[in-house]
């Protein structure tokens, strides 16, 4: 596991000043494989608990705590603010074009003090190196990635190895050539930021460097790395869409594949998930606010086989697309991040209890309870305060063991788009006036790709305002360059692609009715059982708000039928028309606000007159001529 600083240094095509770095640091092991990380995620194999803190002027300050467990390792922060990502945290260290907050902006200076006093802290310590793919192509290489990490963050180590590839340099029959790295420097957080996270984006001419000055993950090892692929498809014109993807195969065997988008908390993860049932088998459809005796339900003898492809970066590189008039995708990760929080008791979701409680191999979970030597089970969630348990507990888990993964590229038939909606009432109008299902034009897609509204409670970051938006694609607070490039990818794409559709899913509200993730896991039912094909006109119904496209005209799931009053929320009596329309015009004033950013003498001239449509309260109509699908 370790190797002489000449023979690594040797085998790196990577610039002097990460080689001097590593020259004179205290000491450095290069590790290249899983069973090595694990054995220093606690400092050594014996240990059952250890304890991650930074020196921090003269005082010594305990950021984690890592017990040992019989399924993996338990990662518990000791401030509720590191419990998940702040969505500012990203600053950008180059003067390089970008539409993102600089170093400077924020703080007032250049970035190149700052990145050389964390090298001279890093040459102070005893490091950990690893080397990582970025991205998936097809010689399973991808572009090099370094991460370079005090040694005492073994467990910060072994996520990162995880979520990207591991790589043993010296098993490769050529030298590594290193694109991206990753500096990992905990203290600065606190001597440098007044506490908050912070992840440093600095793109060198001949190096991708990743500063990372906190220990939660999410920032740096998973959105940080994402942020260097949606750098490198800037530059050669393909994207990496924030999507989960999964190929459906139905009771009758017909199999479809469904790519789900949307901002953090939009259900990504949630897709991948078989549907939660009652205890007596049924689906609760949705219980009602205004009177909690309420409940709908529907009878659903056998769900849809899952076979997942991606949790939440899906590389669309244009080497795969070829003739291809679907979206073509593969998984640029070889982890998932997967959220927990929703798992509040055993047997809600077995598939996923089974594969965390009794793993193949141990496996890293965050934010859960897990004293030493016991089980980690995924729904003792730890307490923010008492009484509040975290929203964002996590587990990374390695795709190759999750049964029934599919790798390599997939043909996407439908795209569809999620949304955390809060209740809404005609006494209290909100823009939660999604139905259960909708059907979008080519041009409303785009838009909702544009707004990408991060939405209702969102639990994985640590604003929670009721509406704003993630940035374009919904993946903007991860990119470092400039908005209306990625708005032309995705427009482009989306021209590209014609015979891929669009659909659009609330979850945790419709209208008055409290739903969960149950609209898009029916939806992937009914759509995958239906087939693909197109609906005929008459089984469509043009949706009151014009941004949300068309709605069905009824919708039934193995012969049981979805009330309709969850299709078109105008028709709830708690809501009417009155609250409704009052719900659309909050909807509309959220689209016109986060669009007047794109009128951007760059933006492709069809992207142009389609945000122009919705400026002028254009009809679904209007929309669809706009792009011919």
């Amino acid at each position: 596991m370790t190797v002489c600083t000449t023979e690594i240094l040797d085998k790196m095509i990577v610039p002097e000043h990460v080689k001097d770095v590593l020259r004179a640091a205290k000491s450095y092991q290069f590790i290249g494989n899983r069973a090595g990380l694990l054995d220093v995620a606690l400092g050594n194999p014996q240990n059952k608990t250890f304890d991650v803190g930074y020196d921090v002027n003269g005082n010594y300050v305990k950021e984690v705590q890592v017990n040992r467990c019989k399924n993996g390792f338990a990662v518990n922060y000791l401030e509720e603010y590191m419990r998940r990502r702040d969505p500012e945290c990203m600053l950008i260290g180059d003067d390089k074009p970008t539409d993102k907050v600089t170093f400077k902006e924020r703080q007032g200076k250049e970035f190149g003090g700052v990145r050389e006093e964390t090298f001279e802290w890093l040459k102070q310590q005893d490091l950990i190196v690893t080397a990582f793919t970025v991205g998936a192509f097809e010689d399973d290489e991808g572009y090099g990635g370094l991460l370079v990490a005090p040694a005492n963050a073994g467990f910060f180590v072994a996520g990162l190895a995880d979520l990207q590839g591991i790589l043993d340099i010296f098993k490769l029959d050529h030298d590594f050539k290193v694109h991206t790295t990753l500096y990992l420097a905990p203290p600065f957080r606190h001597t440098h930021f007044d506490g908050k996270q912070v992840v440093v984006h600095n793109r060198c001419d001949d190096l991708y460097e990743i500063f990372s000055y906190n220990l939660y993950p999410g920032p740096s090892a998973k959105k940080g790395v994402y942020g260097v692929l949606l750098s490198i498809g800037e530059k050669e014109e393909w994207t990496t869409l924030h999507a989960s993807t999964v190929q459906v195969v139905t009771p009758y065997d017909n199999v479809s594949t469904i790519m789900h988008e949307g901002a953090s908390g939009s259900g990504k993860s949630e897709m991948l998930e078989h549907v939660h049932r009652e205890e007596d088998g049924r689906l609760l459809l949705g219980e009602n606010c205004v009177n909690s005796n309420e409940r709908k339900y529907l009878t659903l003898p056998h769900g849809c086989v899952l076979n997942p492809v991606t949790d939440d970066m899906a590389m669309c590189h244009t080497s795969a697309q070829n003739d291809s008039k679907q979206v073509v995708a593969c998984d640029a990760e070889q982890a998932w991040f997967v959220r927990l929080n929703h798992l509040l008791h055993y047997g809600t979701d077995p598939h996923l209890e089974k594969v965390t409680i009794h793993p193949e191999e141990p496996l890293i979970f965050l934010n859960l309870e897990g004293a030493p030597d016991s089980t980690i089970l995924v729904w003792d969630h730890i307490q923010d305060k008492p009484g509040v348990p975290c929203p964002n507990p996590r587990v990374i888990l390695p795709r190759h063991l999750v049964p029934g993964t599919v790798n390599g590229m997939v043909e996407v038939q439908l795209r569809n788009f999620g949304i955390r909606t809060p209740p809404c009432t005609k006494e209290m109008p909100t823009y939660g006036i999604v139905g259960y299902l909708h059907f979008l034009s080519p041009a409303l897609a785009w838009l909702w790709r544009l707004v990408a509204p991060r939405g209702h409670a969102n639990p994985s970051i640590t604003e929670s305002e009721a509406l704003t938006s993630e940035g374009v694609g919904s993946y903007w607070p991860f990119a470092s360059g400039r908005f209306v490039d990625h708005a032309n990818l995705l427009l482009r794409q989306i021209i590209e692609t014609p015979e891929t559709r669009y659909s659009l899913t609330p979850n945790q509200h419709v209208g008055a009715w409290k739903v969960s993730f149950m609209p898009q896991w029916i939806s992937r039912e009914y759509l995958s059982r239906r087939g693909m094909a197109r609906f005929k006109a008459d089984q469509l119904v043009e949706s009151r708000c014009s941004l949300l496209g068309h709605t069905l005209k009824s919708m039934q799931v193995e012969g049981s039928p979805i009330p309709h009053e969850l299709l078109r929320v105008e028709e709830q009596p708690e809501v009417g028309i009155e609250g409704y329309d009052k719900g659309a015009e909050i909807l509309h004033g959220f689209f016109r606000k986060e669009l007047e950013k794109f009128r951007d003498d760059g933006l492709d001239s069809i992207g142009r007159k389609i945000i122009e449509c919705c400026m002028d309260n254009g009809s679904d109509e209007d929309y669809e001529k706009l792009i011919n699908s």
